[in-house]
């Protein structure tokens, strides 16, 4: 089925608004029950001597938003890191990732969050980054560029250029994917200012809200970075893949405030190939 994001009527954005702010609703209590309390309820996914988490929170939290789509958009597409995909008859697929940082989560750090996208076929379009234990939510599209949380309600505006020799640079994983990638994280590492890591989504987060200018990681799926994008597109800032094109199916990922930094960071990243 065909759908158009330019034909929806203002009814029928706010109501794509209120529902993904809803589903951030009935995934917070789950991620909250479990959070720093000893039934994390923890499995490893990886092979090996690899560790790729997930708890219990992780599993609850998706069931639930899956059940309040089934009752209020039944025929939307869902995209989830813990359950089998389920296909769009709408031409609107939710892209979910339940938990975003399940190793900061099982640390106790409250930097994780709980990512909701919806996409159509030309890509995600809306996106909330909700940290519940801090109780930040991060909201962006369908003309909403808005945070909420325990200072109030603010709209997010990304960075204004500055050179990169002034910017905040993130990832989250020191080794960024593979040697290569690695290599081309730290030729932009080496030209920033301040570089941090491990935050997951919060990193992209502080992009949009203005207090950070870059982040590139490597090894993304499509529900690490569909919320992201949205959020940050909504804010005025810019997410690419590391040649220029689109990050929606994840992989190699480069969020930045401004097209002026992004095109320094790009020109670093593509500078050993």
């Amino acid at each position: 089925m065909t759908f158009s994001r330019t034909a929806l009527s203002a009814a029928e954005r706010q109501s794509l608004l209120d529902l993904a702010e809803a589903l951030a609703d009935v995934a917070r209590p789950h991620t909250l029950s479990h959070f720093r309390t000893a039934a994390l309820g923890i499995d490893n996914k990886a092979d090996g001597a690899a560790f790729d988490p997930v708890t219990a929170a992780d599993r609850a939290s998706e069931a639930a938003i899956r059940a309040h789509l089934a009752t209020h958009r039944p025929g939307d597409g869902i995209l989830g890191e813990e359950f089998p995909p389920k296909p769009s008859d709408t031409g609107l697929t939710w892209i979910v990732d339940p938990i975003d940082g399940t190793r900061g989560y099982l640390s106790g750090t409250p930097t994780w969050g709980v990512l909701i996208a919806l996409a159509d076929a030309d890509g995600p379009f809306l996106g909330v980054i909700d940290q519940p234990y801090i109780r930040e939510r991060f909201v962006g599209g369908l003309g909403t560029a808005r945070v909420t949380g325990p200072s109030g309600t603010a709209q997010l505006a990304c960075r204004a250029p500055r050179p990169l020799s002034q910017a905040v640079l993130f990832t989250t994983f020191p080794e960024v994917g593979t040697p290569a990638e690695g290599a081309a994280f730290a030729r932009v590492a080496a030209q920033a200012q301040l570089t941090r890591y491990g935050m997951d989504c919060y990193a992209y987060a502080l992009v949009a809200a203005g207090q950070i200018d870059l982040v590139i990681e490597a090894g993304l799926n499509a529900y690490d970075i569909a919320a992201p994008l949205a959020v940050i597109e909504a804010a005025g800032g810019i997410v690419t893949d590391w040649t220029g094109g689109s990050a929606a199916a994840g992989g190699q990922v480069l969020a930045a405030a401004n097209p002026q930094i992004h095109a320094e960071a790009l020109t670093l990243l593509n500078a050993g190939a």
